[in-house]
């Protein structure tokens, strides 16, 4: 392809910065010196020339300058379609044929590596009406194309047969199509990795590659193909990327030519309108901008009838009121999350797949329906995670909104799979919902996720799913919203429903294997045994994993011939089959085999418990404690098993296995670890988890009455916690971790760890707002209780089992299980749990409504506390007695707990319990019609609640000081609070509260 006409240096420095090579790095590839680089590149003595010019041009893939006289600069053919068709032999232009011959080389160049039926081909070419010899003139059309693209080949490479049709199969450097989208997909990665420079650079050198009209000299059909209406699309948002991201380095500037030639080819397109205004107008070409909005509505108006969209209205108002920072951030509450774990760093092959998503991806967007693009299936071990993410990476770019990722463990033998609830509530946290916004109905949960989502351009990878249903909640509802399921399952539901492509793996290709392989090892290693390294392929089964672990054996043990690998891996056997029904052969039972016995004794022994831990992966003072070594050596013995690819850590420090490995893992545990190796392992796991989160419950919650943990098991050593915020981070790295091993202590019948545990995780569960989490293991903590019989263990179960119910609306379980634990607690003999048994029994009777019975037990926990020495919870008895009193219209009483609370609470520095008196002392004045004093109290509580970041009671407080100062004969001031709260009540999510206020507002 002939190169624009620009000084050879600078094409040379563009080719090299999108290479990402510095000036060392390419004299190095080249073999001149960094002196050549500098001099090339800045074009000093004269026109560049020789063989140090052709080496420099090949070491980046461009064709030396035709002064540079030397044969054989390229060796293949080079098709170019973007522009028009093109084709170059050894660096000359090559004549095609005539136009169908030219049009059929173009339908199938813009679909690379995919096959192109007969049926396509002939209405592309032809019409509705093609033909009877339609297959004679194929295949003569076909004959000469190949003679033209491989003159000197007997056998057909470029363009082969297949089953009812034809496919081309070229590289990045034999298509400009495909270099194309790789350079769109470095963009995309360096853009999201904060890499703008880089990035403007890979979006430049793509959009240079465009030569003029898309395929002007083929037969115009071929411009209505879905895939040649893909390719356009694919050049205006790497456009709108190239200007995005120019914008954001503060030289919008540099994007006005490219958004002006292709804003006049698109004249209605209100994206590309917009940034061009916006490019003109950080340019100082303010009066242009303007005028091209002129254009545009003038152009909407008089061809769709329509106004200007919001992203023309907004580029607009900006241009007027020049409001063009430099550098431009998402708005504070637009939130882009990037969960996508890291991309596989080897990925091999998949071209076919890689190019069916990409269709089915521009399908998607001419649709405008919510898009669930692929559901992926195949067997465990098949690449459907490599594959999902890989694309992923490649496409970020086109999901400006950000990307979310759910591993759903689907089969996953040592976990259930995820609810649908459970992912849900993990995308919310990444969109940044706080805990207390976050509905307790699920329902409503999925509501909420699909309003956020909406009107967002957004990917969304469910990976391991185990059935539709599993999916089908998940769904986002907007169309802009872009979906990727992987399953070992059809997933036929999603294409019944939502029209989902299903796209099966297969296993590798021998040469798709054999290239992985040769990428770990080195070409030299893999020629020196042919035989062996086909054997050992063959044993893999084309499995990816299989290849990938063989690898990492090979590749560990230089010295080892291939040769004695693939003689263990034929006589290895195993007892995987049974266990994995019937998914993958004895050979993937043989790679893992012999991986395993290549580990020394305590990496074994830590991976054969690493397959038995619950839990989805594993920190790695949790795995010190399953093994029971010192943190130092199992750090050791981790990174032995993550570099025989038998463990992976895709966050620092947490572990995971995949889960075939992770049952061959259980498999080996039980076959060579004793049952009591296996069953103190995980005991101390257990008592880790346990006396830990003990100790991060002291630290959230230190007033609050303490239990004994118990003994710990062996010499484990919990993770030392230094305060309340880095308790809470172990807290939420651990969590999924810290429900799996409650589970299974209740499952095993350990009893006394399953109900201390419980115990252990209720106020992480009340901050974090994980209410169904936290019925979930005080339900089980009960059962432990009831089997223990114990009074102390039923007290607290009963009670927190109560209090859990009350939250989550079920009142009247609630009440009868706060009764019990009353009856449980007087057994014990323990006041201070009695005093707080019968408030909290208080405060669910209030919430239903039943407010004297409720003063009764408020009374009963105040007069309890006040036999012990525990200001904290006299004052908080205080303040319910005193709340009780308000509601039953007593106001001297009242008075006087509330003003007792509030004293206590000062006095012992409790910033929430002062608070909540404050709120109380003004709920007391509201209701006594002193609204000077209400309007004062409330705000002290206000000040005190901003002090400690409790926006969740700050709304509430806001909106009753707005019906105060509203009585008061203050309507404006009123107004403006209960502005304040419907916003604190939207950014919560707290709907029906800020509905109801704002249509208070609305009334006159």
């Amino acid at each position: 392809m002939r190169q624009a006409a620009e000084p050879f240096g600078e094409r040379l420095r563009t080719a090299r910065v999108r290479a990402g090579l510095s000036q060392r790095e390419l004299a190095a590839r080249a073999g001149v010196s960094e002196r050549t680089v500098r001099g090339v590149e800045r074009g000093t003595g004269g026109r560049p020339r020789g063989e140090s010019t052709r080496r420099l041009a090949e070491a980046v893939g461009l064709e030396p300058p035709e002064h540079v006289r030397v044969a054989g600069a390229r060796r293949g053919p080079l098709i170019s379609v973007l522009g028009p068709l093109g084709l170059w032999h050894n660096g000359n232009p090559v004549e095609i044929g005539a136009l169908k011959q030219r049009t059929l080389l173009a339908l199938l160049a813009v679909q690379p590596d995919r096959a192109v039926g007969t049926d396509e081909i002939a209405e592309v070419l032809w019409g509705e009406d093609p033909p009877k010899s339609t297959p004679n003139l194929l295949h003569t059309y076909v004959a000469r194309l190949r003679r033209i693209l491989e003159p000197d080949r007997s056998k057909a490479q470029l363009i082969v047969a297949v089953r009812g049709g034809y496919r081309v199969r070229v590289t990045g450097r034999q298509l400009d199509l495909l270099r194309f989208d790789e350079l769109i997909g470095e963009a995309g990665r360096c853009r999201a990795e904060g890499e703008l420079r880089q990035a403007l650079a890979a979006y430049s050198a793509a959009l240079e590659l465009w030569r003029g009209p898309f395929l002007s000299n083929v037969d115009s059909r071929i411009l209505a193909h879905p895939v040649a209406v893909a390719v356009l699309r694919r050049r205006t948002e790497a456009t709108l990327g190239y200007a995005d991201t120019a914008r954001e380095l503060g030289e919008p500037g540099h994007a006005v030519s490219r958004l002006r030639a292709l804003a006049d080819e698109e004249p209605l397109h209100e994206g590309l309108a917009a940034r061009l205004m916006l490019a003109l107008a950080g340019a100082g070409q303010q009066a242009e901008a303007l005028r091209r909005f002129d254009d545009t509505r003038a152009r909407l108006a008089g061809e769709l009838g329509v106004d200007p969209g919001a992203e023309l209205r907004e580029a607009h108002r900006r241009v007027l009121a020049q409001d063009l920072p430099e550098r431009e951030t998402p708005p504070a509450d637009r939130p882009v999350p990037r969960q996508l774990p890291a991309p596989p760093r080897l990925f091999t092959g998949r071209a076919r797949e890689l190019a069916r998503l990409g269709e089915a991806l521009d399908a998607g967007a001419d649709l405008r329906s919510t898009m669930v693009i692929s559901a992926l299936g195949g067997i465990g071990g098949i690449g459907k995670t490599w594959l999902a993410l890989h694309w992923a990476h490649r496409n970020a770019h086109r999901f400006p909104d950000g990307q979310l990722y759910v591993n759903l463990r689907g089969f996953d033998p040592t976990a259930e799979p995820v609810p649908p609830a459970v992912a849900v509530r993990g995308f919310l946290d990444a969109l940044r919902v706080a805990p207390g916004a976050i509905p307790a109905d699920e329902q409503a949960r999925f509501a909420l996720y699909r309003s956020l989502v909406a009107g967002r351009r957004m990917l969304v990878v469910l990976d391991n799913a185990r059935d539709a249903a599993q999916v089908a909640a998940l769904l986002p509802g907007s169309p802009d919203c872009t979906v990727v399921v992987t399953s070992r399952h059809r997933l036929g539901g999603l294409v019944a429903t939502h029209g989902a492509l299903l796209l099966t793996l297969d296993v590798w290709t021998g040469h798709e294997a054999r290239e992985l392989l040769t990428r770990h090892l080195g070409a030299g290693r893999v020629a020196a045994e042919p035989d062996a390294v086909t054997d050992l392929l063959a044993l893999c089964g084309g499995l990816p994993l299989a290849v990938g672990i063989v690898a990492a054996r090979v590749a560990t043990q230089p010295g080892l011939p291939l040769r004695v690998l693939a003689d263990e891996l034929r006589d290895t056997a195993g007892r995987l089959d049974a266990l994995d029904a019937g998914e993958v052969s004895a050979n993937l039972r043989a790679v893992f085999t012999s991986s395993y016995r290549a580990l020394d004794s305590d990496a074994a022994t830590l991976f054969g418990l690493l397959g038995l831990a619950p839990g989805p992966d594993i920190g790695l003072t949790a795995a010190a404690a399953l093994v029971g070594l010192p943190v130092a050596r199992v750090r050791t013995l981790l990174r032995e098993l993550e570099a025989a690819h038998l463990v992976a850590q895709p966050v620092p420090h947490r572990f995971r296995m995949h889960d075939l490995v992770r049952l061959y893992a259980a498999e080996e545990a039980r076959r060579s670890l004793g049952e009591s190796v296996r069953a103190g392992a995980l005991r101390r796991l257990v008592d880790f988890f346990l006396h830990t989160a003990y100790a991060g419950e002291r630290l959230l919650e230190p007033h609050r009455p303490p239990i004994e943990p118990g003994a710990l098991a062996g010499d484990v050593r919990p993770r030392p916690l230094a305060d309340e915020a880095e308790a809470l981070a172990w807290f939420d790295a651990e969590h999924h971790c810290l429900l799996a091993a409650h589970r299974f202590a209740a499952a095993a019948g350990w009893d006394e760890q399953a109900w201390r545990l419980a115990w252990a995780l209720d106020t992480f569960h009340y901050r974090r707002g994980h209410l169904a989490d936290n019925l979930r293991v005080w339900l089980d903590g009960l059962g432990a209780a009831q089997r223990l019989g114990t009074p102390t263990a039923l007290s607290w179960a009963h009670r927190r089992l109560g209090h859990a119910h009350a939250r989550l609306g079920s009142r009247a379980d609630g009440i009868e299980h706060l009764r019990q634990a009353v009856a449980a607690t007087e057994l014990t003999g323990d006041v201070a749990n009695l005093g707080n048994t019968h408030r909290f029994l208080a405060l669910a009777l209030t919430q239903n409504g039943a407010d004297e019975l409720a003063l009764t037990h408020a009374a009963e926990s105040l007069r309890l506390f006040g036999t012990l020495d525990d200001p904290v919870g006299a004052a908080n008895a205080h303040n319910l007695v005193g709340r009780c009193h308000v509601r039953l219209g007593n106001h001297a009483e009242a008075g006087f707990h509330c003003e007792r609370a509030l004293a206590l609470h000062r006095e012992h520095a409790d910033r929430q319990g002062e608070a909540n008196a404050l709120d109380s002392l003004g709920y007391l004045a509201q209701h006594a019609g002193r609204y000077a004093d209400a309007i004062a109290r409330y705000r002290e509580a206000l000040a005190v609640q901003q002090e400690i970041d409790n926006t969740y009671d700050r709304a509430s407080t806001l909106d009753q000081l707005g019906t105060v100062l509203d009585a008061a004969g203050k309507p404006a001031a009123a107004r403006a609070a209960w502005r304040q709260a419907v916003d604190l009540y939207r950014a919560q999510h707290r709907v029906e509260e800020a509905d109801a206020l704002a249509g208070r507002l609305a009334a006159p």
